[in-house]
């Protein structure tokens, strides 16, 4: 990760209880800007149990809120270096929902294959410690 941002997010009510109830997954959320705006896809916020028909797609697209100029600065660093959006944490902050938005960049096929064989390495002496033990 080379930079963090702070967002606001764009939130419906139901929303906002559901994740104070911690009822959110960011796994393979990922941020895109479009026509000078930052959007969050693929966040998955269960729906409020209590909320019925306010309620709207766990997965749909929200808007991140943040000055212009730090929005055209990002989209000129995504553009040029090929780096990646990536939310790190939701949180509260001052009674508002708050995204923490890091600059990220990608593995490239060695680095995936180096952490592959040192996985399978440490699964294998793992494996022959457990045998050994019994």
């Amino acid at each position: 990760m080379l930079e963090q941002y702070e967002a606001g997010i764009e939130l419906i009510g139901t929303e906002v209880k559901s994740i104070r109830n911690g009822n959110v997954n960011l796994k393979d959320s990922w941020c895109s800007i479009e026509d000078g705006e930052l959007f969050l896809r693929d966040m998955h916020v269960s729906p409020y149990e209590m909320g019925n028909v306010f309620n709207r797609d766990p997965r749909r697209v929200r808007r991140l809120l943040m000055h212009k100029r730090e929005i055209l600065k990002l989209f000129g660093t995504l553009k040029t270096q090929g780096l990646t959006l990536i939310p790190l944490s939701l949180y509260f902050k001052d009674g508002r929902v708050k995204v923490l938005v890091g600059l990220c960049k990608g593995k490239k096929l060695y680095d995936k294959r180096e952490d592959a064989a040192i996985k399978s390495a440490n699964r294998d002496i793992h494996r022959a410690i457990k045998i050994n033990n019994s």
